[in-house]
């Protein structure tokens, strides 16, 4: 029995409302992908971004996309039907088959970001298992990448990590990853990023070394008196600049902060908004975007 793909350019449409009507007219299978190849990077407080220019593939059974049915899809959904690209597609299971492209990943020395389907056999090699999603695209974005990076070639001091902004909770089980005597608290705004974090941690048997935050004042309580050896967030220029007080009380004294997410010509902005409470310096850039890294003085008790 063959299957249908219908295709759509989001535009201005509310993503989560077209899945529904896709899903409930019968859809076997909802994938929303770039167009473009954009960067996600964490959202302004109280925002949840896809992608600027998004496309929605959804796959349905032959019989269930007869012409009536488009008719009253793109009237549900709001669209003309010129809009909607049909094509016939070969029976497949289509919720996994989209990761065959994503292959394992190395970041410095030892770290692997592996999805499920595959495997590493590198000698030495900290894996981590990671399907790509919304919260983590493929690994490859600089941001990303610069932070894994640094985690790979970190100290193993063991203590506590802050993942601030957390999305998939990629840094944070990455840093648990290569020091098993860690710990990590993380931090979003986004339910579902802490629910996708909480299922990569299980994963990944990382679950009992891990703690989720939704209130970024819990969170901060709870680095109190010690504060955190390492805190990474991957975030945006203008809100790291915001929570400069706030992510540098995580820190512990003598621990590291080590912010992402900037371009090279917002880095001295935000090196000044932290200037007071920690010096922050540039560690690495990549294709334009910078790594800042600083450690907090003082030492740890």
């Amino acid at each position: 029995m063959g299957q249908l793909s219908i295709s759509l350019d989001l535009d201005d449409r509310d993503p989560e409302a077209v899945e529904d009507a896709c899903f409930a007219a019968g859809a076997v299978s909802v994938v929303l992908t770039d167009q473009r190849d954009d960067a996600i990077l964490e959202p302004e407080p109280g925002e949840i971004r896809l992608w600027p220019a998004t496309r929605l593939q959804a796959i349905f059974p032959a019989e269930l996309a007869s012409a009536e049915s488009l008719v009253q899809l793109a009237t549900v959904i709001g669209c003309r039907l010129d809009e909607l690209t049909v094509a016939n597609v070969p029976q497949k299971a289509w919720e996994r088959e989209w990761l065959k492209d994503f292959v394992p990943m190395r970041f410095g020395e030892a770290l692997w970001i592996c999805p499920s389907h595959a495997e590493v056999t590198a000698d030495h090699a900290v894996v981590l298992k990671l399907d790509p999603g919304l919260a983590f695209g493929t690994g490859t974005h600089p941001t990303t990448r610069l932070c894994l990076e640094f985690i790979d070639g970190a100290p193993r001091e063991g203590g506590l990590v802050v993942d601030y902004g957390c999305g998939s909770g990629v840094l944070a089980l990455a840093a648990l990853s290569c020091d098993p005597t860690a710990r990590a608290l993380v931090h979003d705004i986004d339910p579902q990023a802490l629910i996708a974090t909480r299922d990569n941690a299980e994963a990944n048997n990382l679950g009992a070394r891990i703690e989720y935050f939704d209130d970024p004042e819990r969170l901060l309580v709870r680095t109190r008196p010690q504060g955190a050896e390492l805190v990474l967030a991957n975030i945006l220029s203008g809100p790291l600049c915001d929570l400069a007080p706030r992510l540098c009380a995580c820190v512990a004294p003598g621990g590291t902060l080590v912010l992402a997410g900037l371009l090279s010509e917002q880095a001295n902005e935000v090196i000044a908004a932290y200037r007071s409470r920690i010096a922050l310096s540039r560690w690495r850039e990549l294709d334009g975007w910078v790594c800042l890294v600083g450690r907090k003085a003082g030492s740890a008790a």
